[in-house]
């Protein structure tokens, strides 16, 4: 049996039961438990289990386990497709500043920006995400800074204490960030302490907040508050937030783009 076959039997066999252990995998799929482990790893981050002593459950919305940038890029494709096309209204007047965050539908507003750029819209695009800088610059970004620090293997984003001294140093016209959680109690979240430093930086850096997130975070929560409500002056999403979250927004006057 293949490695992926293994790996969709797994999946199967968690979904159906609510937990998996490595014992019972080994035995039923006659392998080693050496090789479960490495697949309940690769599993792991892709977001589809959580490890546990002796085996796994399913992953729930706002776990511990941070996953790659390429597995998120792969999930609500035409949501973020839509929402950074979306975002696209909020960009400054020829000659401003943008400041994009690390993260998948960032990753996408990068690409939208083709258009723009091609147009000359003369903007200053800052970034501490080297995927995003990458998009940028194939598209043409003639005004490009990369914020340079640690790059993490995972997301691709630059972090640590040259990114924050940079940050405190600019003022740009719009931030766009993006966010694992946006929840009323906790504002927006994210699972890497480091990354939530910068997320945090970002804010106080820009004079206007745009924060980028499909209607999939809504209501969850992860390890690290990086902002609160209070300090998103625009949600661009895919679908209109309801009940509490709704409440929250527009008791605060954060304005909702939709596509």
């Amino acid at each position: 049996m293949y490695g992926s076959e293994r790996r969709r039997h797994i999946t199967e066999v968690l979904a159906a039961t609510g937990r998996v252990t490595v014992a019972d995998l080994a035995s039923g799929l006659d392998v080693s438990a050496e090789t479960i482990r490495r697949d309940l790893s690769l599993l792991e981050t892709e977001g589809v289990l959580e490890r546990t002593h002796g085996g796994a459950v399913p992953a729930v919305p706002g776990g511990r386990v941070e996953r790659t940038l390429a597995s998120r890029r792969a999930e609500n494709v035409t949501a973020k497709s839509a929402i950074a096309r979306a975002a696209l209204c909020l960009l400054p007047a020829p000659g401003g500043s943008v400041l994009l965050d690390a993260g998948s539908t960032t990753a996408c507003l990068a690409e939208a920006l083709v258009e723009p750029l091609a147009e000359g819209h003369g903007l200053s695009l800052i970034t501490n995400s080297v995927p995003v800088a990458d998009a940028l610059h194939r598209s043409g970004a003639t005004r490009l800074h990369l914020l340079g620090g640690a790059v993490r293997g995972l997301t691709g984003a630059c972090v640590g204490a040259p990114v924050l001294r940079a940050l405190d140093t600019i003022r740009v016209d719009v931030a766009f960030l993006g966010t694992n959680g946006l929840n009323v109690e906790r504002g927006l979240t994210t699972q890497d302490p480091d990354e939530a430093a910068v997320k945090s930086a970002m804010c106080r850096a820009a004079r206007r907040v745009a924060v980028l997130a499909d209607s999939s975070k809504f209501g969850h929560e992860f390890l690290v508050s990086f902002a609160g409500l209070d300090r998103v002056d625009v949600l661009v999403t895919d679908s209109p937030p309801t009940g509490a979250l709704a409440a929250a927004l527009r008791d605060r006057g954060i304005e909702v783009v939709l596509p």
